[in-house]
């Protein structure tokens, strides 16, 4: 990204640079009574003040076309022209002057030419210090901007990278089940497939979605439900007791439940004796996923896929974690309830 120069905020300073100068050369004058044509020594105090700060920004804008305001040749060259020009504006505003309040003057004055030049000079020093206050504030400005969006860029790219585990991951499982329902009940079998398609259709219109809203993170959550179902029957027990405003009114990262359910089914052993019983609740702002634990004794092989993708994409997004707990009987998860999708919180 190109950093423009602060041209108006860098005017303003040379403005306010020769009103305080001209205010002081005032009351100093008016003090020692000895200055007869104050109000125009005032004026072209501040004048030339003025002359040398525009100067100064109009070659700062000329040479910005060429090279980078944070670059030594810029520096340089901003150097090399403002201080023989400054001095010239003082050299130039002697003879005006003397016109002015009808004055003798002459260039053959040493003392007066050195005191012009040595003027132009301290006038230039100021006026760079106070623009090159302006410059590095802006330049932090810019470089505090510039990690912003690069960090904003990396944590999308990051959070499309962990979304883009979910759908290999879920085909491997789901067409492993389908092989098995096809040898057991073609019938049966098509039904999965028809949750499958559901499924997929709408992960593929939220693919490029960092967020939905909850009601559409229980609708893909229900086909998902639907083929574990299929799968399980009356072992696996799923209650959802989210009221409608809930629904409608808060938002979480893409593909957020499913991940917890499959979570839940793959770590825990059950039967229809036994059940596995997860229910999905709110409690104040946060969306609590829990289930009885009945722990499997021999794990799964891992692919660090679940809560661990969960817990990275829900931090790049919200900046908030997720709390996990775990006793005796229970296994929960928790995560805030974003309020507003277009916010990063």
């Amino acid at each position: 990204m190109q950093e423009n120069l602060p041209v108006k905020r860098l005017n303003r300073l040379s403005w306010l640079l020769s009103v305080i100068i001209g205010l002081i050369f005032y009351l100093v004058s008016y003090n020692s009574g000895s200055d007869k044509h104050i109000y125009a020594h005032t004026f072209f105090t501040m004048l030339g003040i003025v002359l040398v700060g525009y100067a100064d920004v109009g070659f700062m804008i000329i040479l910005s076309k060429r090279f980078s305001p944070k670059s030594r040749k810029f520096t340089t060259g901003r150097y090399l022209l403002t201080y023989p020009v400054s001095v010239l504006i003082y050299l130039l505003l002697w003879p005006v002057f003397a016109l002015f309040t009808n004055e003798n003057w002459s260039f053959s004055s040493i003392g007066l030419f050195l005191a012009f030049v040595g003027s132009g000079t301290i006038i230039n020093i100021m006026i760079i210090i106070m623009h090159n206050s302006v410059l590095l504030y802006e330049h932090k400005l810019h470089s505090e901007l510039e990690l912003s969006r690069l960090k904003a860029a990396n944590a999308e790219a990051m959070n499309l990278v962990l979304k883009q585990q979910i759908q290999p991951h879920f085909l491997f499982n789901a067409l492993n089940t389908l092989k098995a329902l096809y040898h057991k009940d073609a019938a049966v079998a098509d039904n999965y497939i028809v949750h499958m398609a559901n499924f997929l259709r709408a992960s593929i219109s939220h693919h490029s979605s960092n967020i939905s809203t909850l009601e559409d993170e229980v609708k893909l959550l229900y086909d998902y439900l639907e083929m574990q179902r299929i799968r399980f029957g009356t072992a696996l027990v799923c209650t959802i007791t989210l009221p409608e405003e809930t629904l409608k009114e808060n938002f979480l990262p893409s593909f957020s439940l499913q991940p917890l359910l499959e979570n839940a089914i793959k770590h825990n052993n059950f039967t229809q004796q036994e059940p596995l019983q997860v229910l999905i609740s709110q409690t104040e702002d946060r969306l609590v996923i829990s289930n009885n634990l009945q722990k499997k004794k021999m794990k799964d092989a891992s692919t660090n896929y679940g809560l661990a993708n969960l817990a990275e994409r829900y931090r790049l997004w919200s900046g908030d974690e997720v709390i996990i707990k775990e006793d005796l009987n229970t296994f929960s998860v928790s995560i805030k309830l974003l309020k507003n999708e277009h916010s990063n919180h």
